[in-house]
């Protein structure tokens, strides 16, 4: 059994300011950094095997963070970028909602809201093209993949058996640096059969992250 262990990247600069970023290149807040460092805390128990992140900068400085307390380096792969928002990246809620205001409610409904960029299935199908990437370089391993909200809930959705659309519709809400997991079982993604070390690390995070969740829709990031 393969497991991989899931973190979205830390608070960003956009992420603060509550701006769909998509694959603009963000910094990390001096939040963000502390939630990189609390992520590398919460896993210095864990042995992992590898670390890979996309190679945009708020993932891939929080992989690193992690990688320096492990003593791993970090993998960047493009695929694992977030969903391209095309022209609504850089936009608020309210600036979406005047600029685009039909679209807008589709996003809010759980249905795709810009017409250019990239859609979640293109997002989704790339992702997944990187995760199978890492389950054959890593087979039987223990793998943290650092990456954005969109690609973490298209791997849940996958594990699930779920449709993205639907998953995001029932979890509009992924955390800032918050730890989830799947693993790869006859060559099919699943919900964990967690390892005993990191069974304990996942109910606190679920708990947080229910906790989360009864807020609104975040912009992509």
């Amino acid at each position: 059994m393969t497991t991989l262990l899931l973190a979205r990247h830390g608070q960003s600069d956009w992420n603060a300011e509550r701006r769909w970023q998509g694959h603009a290149d963000r910094p990390l807040t001096e939040r963000g950094w502390a939630q990189a460092r609390a992520l590398a805390d919460r896993l210095a128990e864990v042995e992992l095997d590898a670390i890979y992140s996309s190679d945009l900068r708020r993932t891939r400085d929080t992989a690193a963070v992690v990688a320096e307390s492990q003593g791993l380096e970090v993998h960047e792969l493009p695929k694992l970028r977030e969903v391209d928002v095309g022209s609504w990246s850089g936009l608020t809620r309210e600036e979406a909602r005047v600029q685009f205001p039909e679209a807008y409610e589709r996003w809010r409904s759980g249905r795709q809201g810009w017409t250019d960029g990239e859609t979640y299935e293109e997002m989704a199908e790339r992702v997944l093209e990187a995760v199978w990437e890492i389950v054959r370089a890593h087979d039987g391993g223990r793998v943290l993949i650092v990456s954005h909200g969109g690609p973490v809930r298209a791997i849940h959705a996958t594990a699930l058996g779920m449709d993205v659309h639907e998953y995001r519709r029932m979890r509009p809400v992924e955390p800032n640096a918050r730890l989830s997991a799947v693993c790869v079982e006859d060559s099919r993604l699943t919900r964990l059969c967690p390892a005993p070390e990191i069974a304990g690390l996942l109910a606190e995070e679920e708990a947080r992250r229910a906790e989360e969740a009864v807020r609104p829709p975040s912009p992509a990031g």
